[in-house]
């Protein structure tokens, strides 16, 4: 008599070709999470945690007792309290009323600049475009302190040519006044800028179909006509990039200011809003309403942003 032996029935879970494609889908699933994961880490550590911190401290108040804190320190929250006293402040008050100013100018001049040079290396007669892209380009790998030192030389008295030129044509310059500064500095500003700002409008021309101009050309539209009815309407996004980022940079100026601070006595502590903040941090040791300014520039700059988009929105609907 001879035993028959049953083969227990293999089940879904132990096809060897099923758990290795569970496996091969978990694999997939994880893989980009692994490449991203360094990225994410440092992007959480140095923008987000940062804005959170600050955030969190715009609502707290430092309380020190003695002269240098010796005999404790508390924090409490503070509410609002160190809004109000951002806002009370009437030289930062005075310093986002200046940057308005000088954005409505300044990113009106340049974004105008950058486009027209944009069209005129883009025109078919245009010579050598790859060499005078990268000559308006170079400008903007200067780092911002080292082109305002530069420029300085052109500002101050005594080593300027062009104060001396003037002179001696009976002419007076005064580019670091106190009604002639903040120009000084959105000088300084486009010509860093522009061309930047010019490479996005040459890669948004770039990507327009060759078979527009040719239909163009069909029809008889000279350069003048191509520019107004194809190419300005169609690099219409990359001029409200460039716009939305000038915007943003206006409120954040900082550096060029700081530096012709040492040449100016037009420029106080808190000529800008970002150099009213570090004044207020680093000058003053008042680390919660500087967080708090910090905060409301972001806010003004969100807003203004916000403004902008909706405008232009609402013009091309």
């Amino acid at each position: 008599m001879s035993a028959v032996t049953e083969r227990p029935a293999r089940g879904v879970a132990d096809d060897p070709s099923r758990s290795g494609a569970q496996r091969r889908r978990r694999t997939s699933v994880a893989a980009p999470w692994v490449l991203l994961g360094p990225f994410l880490a440092l992007f959480v550590l140095t923008f987000i945690l940062p804005i959170i911190v600050a955030i969190g401290s715009s609502f707290l108040r430092v309380s020190r007792k003695g002269v240098f804190g010796e005999e404790g320190v508390t924090t409490e929250f503070a509410w609002f309290s160190n809004y109000a006293q951002a806002l009370e402040n009437g030289n930062f008050i005075a310093s986002i009323g200046r940057m308005l100013l000088f954005g409505v100018v300044q990113v009106t001049v340049m974004i105008a600049l950058c486009t027209l040079l944009a069209l005129l290396l883009e025109s078919a007669s245009a010579k050598w475009p790859g060499f005078f892209r990268a000559v308006y380009f170079l400008p903007y790998g200067i780092p911002g302190v080292i082109a305002t030192i530069l420029w300085s030389f052109l500002y101050v008295p005594g080593l300027s040519p062009i104060i001396d030129i003037a002179g001696a044509m009976g002419i007076e310059l005064d580019f670091l006044g106190a009604g002639t500064v903040l120009w000084s500095i959105a000088n300084i500003v486009t010509w860093t800028y522009t061309g930047y700002n010019m490479m996005i409008v040459v890669a948004q021309l770039k990507a327009i179909p060759g078979e527009v101009y040719e239909a163009a050309k069909v029809d008889g539209a000279g350069p003048f006509r191509v520019a107004m009815s194809i190419q300005l309407p169609l690099i219409r996004p990359a001029l409200i990039l460039t716009t939305v980022f000038s915007i943003i940079g206006t409120l954040q100026l900082f550096a060029e200011p700081q530096v012709l601070q040492t040449v100016s006595p037009a420029i106080d502590n808190e000529y800008t809003p970002n150099l009213s903040a570090y004044t207020t941090a680093f000058a003053y040791n008042d680390y919660n309403v500087a967080a708090a300014q910090a905060v409301l520039i972001a806010v003004v700059a969100f807003a203004l942003s916000f403004i902008f988009l909706r405008l232009t929105s609402r013009r091309a609907s």
